[in-house]
């Protein structure tokens, strides 16, 4: 089981930025991908953005070009870089992990969610 560690949440102006941050822990397993989901009060979960273990990223459209993902594979971290915020970003944001267990099975991980709240 692989477990994540997110970090970097907190309250921030309209406008402002911040970098949110997980870290993926275990043993016996190989990332396939990471990414970020968020899940505003009364609303789904909806996806923010993706990256494969090659790098490939994936946005939600309303998020391509404010939000950056990136990773450190040697280190499993995966960050999610939040620039031009607005008081709509506000929600709780889910760190999930796709990988391969040691039998060579495909498995998701979710951590425990950092809030974001951006005030106008």
């Amino acid at each position: 089981q692989v477990q994540l560690v997110e970090s970097g949440g907190g309250l921030v102006q309209a406008g402002g930025s911040l970098r949110l941050s997980c870290a993926a822990s275990g043993g016996g397993f190989s990332l396939n991908a990471m990414g970020w989901y968020r899940q505003a009060p009364g609303k789904q979960r909806e996806l923010v953005a993706t990256i494969t273990s090659g790098g490939v990223t994936n946005y939600s459209d309303s998020m391509k070009g404010r939000f950056t993902i990136s990773r450190e594979s040697g280190k499993n971290l995966v960050y999610l870089q939040m620039n031009s915020l607005k008081p709509e970003d506000t929600a709780v944001y889910y760190c999930q992990a796709q990988y391969w267990d040691f039998v060579g099975t495909l498995r998701s991980s979710w951590g425990q969610g950092t809030q974001v709240t951006v005030s106008s």
